[in-house]
């Protein structure tokens, strides 16, 4: 069953990846449903360096 709704979508992206619920409405609110896309710029988001403050 293909992923078509935005619900699905973000359900998709925290299973797929780490960034949170906002971060993911965010992306399919700026990408549209394109899941390659999505997939990517989350992945982007996951990989980029945090402030030393920050690290865990």
């Amino acid at each position: 069953m293909p992923i078509t709704s935005g619900r699905d979508l973000v359900h998709g992206l925290l299973e797929e990846t780490s960034i949170t619920e906002a971060q993911a409405r965010e992306l399919v609110s700026l990408l549209g449903t394109n899941w390659s896309s999505l997939v990517r710029e989350a992945k982007a988001i996951t990989n980029k360096p945090r402030p030393p403050g920050l690290r865990s």
